[in-house]
């Protein structure tokens, strides 16, 4: 059986962290594939935001 874990953070090393301790929990041969996506958008004042996400596709 697959799963997908989904990781959405503002930060890129907290999305590195977030995703480095998820995969402690499972086994190499589980890891199927991870998706990473970066968006960009402005906020009302035009100040940049950021969001880093990453999927994760693993085998159960």
């Amino acid at each position: 059986m697959y799963k997908v874990a989904v990781f959405d953070k503002e930060h890129e090393k907290d999305l590195e962290k977030a995703i480095n301790q998820f995969l402690k929990s499972i086994a190499d041969e589980q890891l199927v594939d991870i998706k990473y996506n970066v968006s960009a958008a402005c906020d009302q004042n035009g100040e940049q935001l950021y969001c880093f996400s990453a999927l994760i596709l693993y085998r159960t």
